[in-house]
């Protein structure tokens, strides 16, 4: 079923976390239902409003870096391109930045 994707250690992970942020906001929503709130986004959001700004902006962090890696490699003169965990690392915390303060 899954044959087309590449199931390396980090995108399993990767997708752990997201299954994982999923079960656990529809848990924390069912017991304590969010309310509208202006943080530094542009707009008044719920938690599941933030979480989908931040998956979405995780996604195009990581898809950058791997698009990106190979250039890296060559503009910073590395003998292999960068480790994914390096995007894993940073599209976490920025998703964890735009839920707490988005």
């Amino acid at each position: 079923m899954f044959d087309w994707m590449v199931w390396t250690t980090p995108v399993a992970i990767f997708f752990s976390c997201v299954v994982l942020m999923l079960i656990g906001m529809t848990v924390w929503e069912i017991k304590a239902p969010t309310a509208l709130r202006k943080g530094w986004l542009p707009m008044r959001t719920t938690r599941g409003d933030r979480l989908f700004i931040g998956l979405l902006t995780a996604a195009y962090i990581n898809l950058a870096f791997v698009g990106l890696g190979a250039k890296m490699a060559e503009w910073f003169k590395l003998e292999a391109e960068p480790s994914v965990w390096i995007s894993f690392v940073a599209s976490m915390l920025v998703l964890g930045l735009i839920l707490r303060k988005g």
